[in-house]
């Protein structure tokens, strides 16, 4: 990746304290720290625990552990998004003075019913490219008193962003630079295939793809570098920077970690903990052996 057209790139790892980190995770950390020095940039940690519920402050220092355990050092003080809610709430009624939001009160069981009785009825449903159904027009047909009366009366709701709204609003296609094969290409984006996502949630001051945008923009990350998991979702954040007028980073998908049944790593399906393969006597460069790097 050649980055001699910038000053001091800016790389960040981004995990979440919500589990133990795998040889995913070290494989994101270590090609963002390692590129990060080999062209004078900085290096960033951020800890995105936006999920209070999940994330604890063990799972947090274990981050710390493993990261220092594989020989990478990053700038202090780290970015803990638990502290800057006010930003992304900031960053949402931006978009609520637009008229590019909405609230929506159904819920994953309400649109999982919504959409299995129209497929009964011979309707092809769309879905998004995690294979998730798209979230039904009905809220947003409801009347302002209709929309007042659930409000004012506590109904659990989130706020999802008009993806109709949003595209017709910037009237010009979307892109993003991606480094991945060695030489920039420009990727089309598409963020109608997603949908209308979810900005942010009664239990929750913000989602993952607008905490992330905020973030990477007060942070002057310059280049993003994770997995191709998240190769997708790059199109809904192109369409949340250029409404907030954020900058666009560079992106880097990289490989995915596979396990024997050629799954992704996961902290949900249990995938061997960097802590785990520490304590059977792994060492740090056989981590990086194990990862090809």
């Amino acid at each position: 990746m050649s980055l001699l057209s910038r000053q001091k790139p800016v790389f960040r790892f981004a995990p979440s304290p919500n589990g133990r980190l795998h040889l995913g995770h070290a494989l994101s950390a270590i090609l963002n720290h390692d590129m990060a020095h080999a062209n004078g940039g900085r290096f960033l940690l951020r800890i995105e625990d936006i999920d209070r519920t999940r994330c604890t402050p063990e799972l947090e220092q274990s981050i710390y552990e493993d990261l220092t355990w594989l020989g990478l050092t990053w700038e202090t003080p780290v970015r803990r998004q638990s502290e800057h809610f006010d930003g992304y709430r900031e960053a949402l009624e931006k978009l609520v003075e637009m008229e590019l939001v909405y609230p929506s009160f159904m819920s994953r069981s309400d649109v999982k019913a919504y959409v299995k009785s129209r497929e009964a009825n011979g309707e092809l449903w769309p879905r998004d490219p995690d294979a998730a159904p798209l979230y039904p027009p009905l809220d947003k047909r409801r009347s302002r008193e209709d929309i007042a009366a659930l409000l004012s009366s506590g109904t659990r709701h989130a706020w999802r962003l008009d993806m109709d709204k949003a595209m017709a609003r910037l009237r010009h296609p979307l892109s993003w630079i991606e480094t991945r094969r060695g030489s920039n290409t420009v990727i089309v984006a598409d963020p109608a295939a997603w949908g209308d996502v979810i900005l942010s949630r009664s239990d929750a001051a913000s989602s993952y793809h607008l905490s992330v945008v905020v973030d990477d923009a007060l942070q002057d990350i310059s280049h993003v570098v994770r997995g191709m998991d998240l190769f997708h979702a790059t199109s809904v954040h192109r369409v949340l920077q250029e409404l907030l007028t954020l900058p666009a980073p560079e992106y880097h998908h990289h490989r995915l970690i596979l396990d024997d049944q050629r799954r992704k790593l996961s902290k949900s399906i249990g995938s061997p903990s960097l802590n785990a393969m520490r304590d059977d006597g792994i060492l740090p460069s056989d981590v990086r052996g194990l990862l090809g790097i």
